[in-house]
């Protein structure tokens, strides 16, 4: 199958804007469709990308540049862009693909990326059926158990174990892309996230189930032994299973609904009862499904996506999570500390996400029961506040020193604080020996080393600061203020 194949579809309508015969001839192994701005962590060699360049906006030639770099970076085989967004498939991208040498070709709006999909799938099949070796595809009687199956309501377990019987004992993985392990055959040991977040590097074959998915959860096919199962079957399986996502998707839908409601509750909108209202708040906990009683933690992340799948991590939990806030039913044994094995997945979510993406986590206190709910979760939007780059997950109860307390105060409250307490010093001289000062517990003869200043420099300075701050630095609370000031700006 090549690009060649595809174009030669009148059925298709697709136009070559730039490709190289020699590159048009390449071999094409699958089909992606993305429309993030840099998707070469979801891609394979020899993929084809789809795009409907949502992503793109008129003039910014950088941005194209960087969608094709990660393109040809991952090997990709074309690139087919829609028209049906912009009208037309922008010269910056042309230009970009030209430079990059991936060939490019544009997709008119009356053709369906689903169409496209399934002309190259159906080429490939028709390809590995004329081959001499690995003809084998599902057989008859399987395909019709794993229809009914479906239909039924049967899990991704139950399918891949029946789809996968018939090849023997065979290993393989329904795998999402941050590693957690959807479902595994009985023959498949057990793979550890870390593991089965890098399994495209450990080798075998890794096939993408064709579904709405975050970067978080994505679905994955993961055969360890390339020579375990023909091409052809996986195809198929992936199929079965990607009509399993869809209705497991619903569910989730339905299921985030009530969590909603449930934070709604928490937040004291008016959509919710007035705040003293605990018995609301427990109907609302069962309705959500968590236990009754116990201990209840609530989290709040940056991406509801993120949070979702990081708690699916936790397969003996309980938990409702909404569009960005979550409430854990946590078990009161220190071994079961769900938050701690949160903090454990945290990286491997990010790593998801990509460079780019800003994945934060803040986790409240443990509340007894329903009423320390609302607590809970104005701690966990401080502590979210509080979370940044080196420290992403936070817990509120870890929150020691007054700079991480400072941390969690909102970017905006700060800078007004800072520039109240700090404004008349200006970015020079007296606002270096103030820090100075101050991070050597305010000794004259330290900061004049430090600076490489005469004492009485430091003394006049110092006097300057107090004059311009109203502050007197021998009192603890005036060096607290003038602390907290330089923590904000």
């Amino acid at each position: 199958m090549h690009v060649l194949d595809l174009l030669q579809l009148d059925s298709l309508g697709l136009s070559l804007l730039w490709g190289e015969e020699a590159l048009l001839g390449q071999e094409v192994v699958g089909v992606t469709a993305t429309d993030l701005e840099e998707p070469g962590r979801f891609l394979g060699p020899g993929e084809l990308v789809l795009s409907g360049l949502v992503w793109w906006s008129e003039g910014d030639e950088a941005k194209a540049d960087r969608f094709v770099t990660a393109l040809a970076d991952a090997g990709a085989t074309a690139l087919l862009a829609g028209e049906e967004t912009h009208g037309r498939v922008p010269d910056a991208l042309v230009a970009a693909c030209r430079a990059h040498r991936v060939p490019i070709v544009a997709v008119p709006a009356r053709t369906s990326f689903r169409a496209v999909t399934e002309a190259v799938y159906l080429r490939q099949w028709g390809d590995l059926s004329r081959r001499p070796t690995r003809l084998f595809a599902l057989p008859e009687n399987v395909r019709g158990e794993l229809s009914r199956l479906v239909e039924g309501g049967a899990g991704p377990a139950e399918l891949l174990d029946r789809a996968c019987a018939h090849l023997g004992r065979v290993s393989c993985y329904l795998l999402t892309a941050s590693g957690r392990t959807v479902a595994r055959t009985p023959s498949a040991p057990e793979l550890p996230a870390p593991q089965a977040a890098a399994a495209a590097a450990r080798g075998g074959v890794l096939l993408r189930i064709e579904t709405e998915s975050s970067p978080y959860d994505a679905w994955q096919l993961y055969v360890p032994d390339p020579d375990a199962a023909p091409p052809r079957v996986l195809h198929e399986i992936a199929d079965v299973l990607a009509q399993c996502r869809g209705g497991q998707a619903r569910r989730a839908a339905a299921d985030r609904v009530a969590a909603q409601e449930l934070i709604a509750l928490l937040d004291g909108t008016p959509a919710g009862p007035a705040p003293a209202d605990t018995g609301a708040l427990e109907e609302a906990l069962a309705a959500a499904g968590l236990p009754p009683g116990g201990s209840y933690r609530v989290l709040t992340a940056t991406s509801g996506d993120a949070l979702a799948e990081g708690l699916r991590h936790l397969d003996d939990a309980s938990y409702a999570v909404g569009r960005s806030v979550a409430v854990l039913h946590e078990d009161p044994d220190p071994a079961g500390d769900a938050a701690g094995r949160l903090r454990a997945v945290w990286p491997l979510l990010r790593q998801c996400g990509g460079a780019q993406a800003d994945l934060r986590l803040g986790v409240g206190a443990k509340a007894a029961g329903a009423e320390g709910l609302r607590a809970s979760l104005s701690q966990a939007r401080f502590a979210l506040t509080a979370a940044d780059e080196a420290v992403p997950v936070r817990e509120v109860e870890e929150l020691d020193t007054l700079a991480e307390l400072m941390a969690g105060v909102p970017p905006e409250v700060r800078s007004v604080f800072a520039t109240r307490i700090l404004g008349a010093l200006g970015d020079g001289m007296l606002r270096e020996t103030l820090e100075v000062f101050l991070a050597n517990n305010c000794s004259w003869a330290r900061t004049a080393e430090a600076l490489h200043l005469h004492v009485n420099t430091v003394h006049y300075r110092i006097e300057r600061v107090e004059v311009l701050t109203g502050r007197d630095l021998s009192r603890l609370d005036h060096k607290l203020d003038l602390y907290a000031a330089l923590r904000c700006g």
